[in-house]
């Protein structure tokens, strides 16, 4: 096997343009067309809550997650599974790269428990991972295919969970023993000071980040995502790399610019 192995998280916020113009997938492709490996795991937060209005399913959240009962489920099955996949699938093809499009239900990939209750709430099918096997997507990636992940996952009854999507990348990413977990924000890294852009931290140990959680450093759609980057170094990955988007952006985290988070 050839070149690096890159774990990316794909935000549903970003999809808007999958099909045109899109530079995560533009680099995806060149990515895939130089010889390294990139397993892509994609969220679809927005497309899911259009198709649950269009439903007349009344959304609730709690601690800002999705309650998932099994009307709902159901269409963030489809969504995901179907028609967000499909479509990075149909977009990475437009531009030459081979993808091959799965859930963490193939093949076993995610398997994950009922996520507990909040403030005494049932979340309903919401899954906590539990564990994973790589084997479907080391399969996919020898053979040289782009391995395109919706976050869903089996309990142990076989029932479908629906699992957050930055969780289930870094999972993946420790799994594998990834070259580079790469989380793309809208910030070009990790500040120490929130307020300040130049207080962007080159490099982080797992103990000097999880200092910064203490600190209450991070906050809102920041948490799960360097939650997820921890748990990635932690149980595998080599590193993990926190960036800024645009044009460039996975090639620009792998040469450091932004934050790496090592063991």
């Amino acid at each position: 096997m050839r070149g690096v192995l890159v774990v990316l998280k794909y935000g549903g916020n970003a999809m808007g343009a999958a099909a045109g113009g899109d530079p995560v997938l533009d680099e995806v492709a060149s990515l895939a067309a130089r010889g390294d490996r990139v397993v892509l795991v994609h969220g679809g937060g927005p497309q899911i809550d259009a198709e649950l209005r269009a439903k007349g399913i009344v959304e609730e959240r709690l601690a800002g997650l999705r309650v998932t009962g099994a009307a709902s489920r159901d269409i963030v099955e489809y969504v995901l599974c179907g028609s967000v996949n499909k479509a990075l699938v149909r977009a990475l093809a437009s531009r030459g790269a081979r993808a091959v499009g799965i859930s963490g239900e193939d093949g076993g990939l995610l398997r994950a428990r009922r996520a507990d209750a909040v403030a005494g709430h049932d979340l309903g099918f919401v899954g906590t991972i539990e564990s994973v096997d790589p084997r479907p997507l080391t399969a996919l990636l020898e053979a040289g295919f782009i391995a395109v992940v919706a976050p869903l996952a089996l309990d142990r009854d076989g029932s479908a969970l629906n699992c957050n999507a930055d969780t289930s990348a870094g999972a993946i990413a420790g799994a594998l023993c990834a070259d580079a977990y790469v989380v793309i924000t809208d910030v070009a890294g990790v500040r120490r000071d929130l307020r300040d852009p130049g207080s962007v931290i080159a490099r982080l140990t797992l103990a000097e980040a999880g200092a910064l959680f203490d600190a209450g450093t991070f906050s809102g759609g920041m948490i799960p995502k360097m939650e997820a980057a921890i748990a990635a170094v932690r149980d595998g990955a080599r590193r993990a790399l926190v960036g800024g988007a645009g044009p460039g952006a996975i090639d620009a985290a792998l040469q450091g610019r932004g934050t790496e988070i090592v063991p």
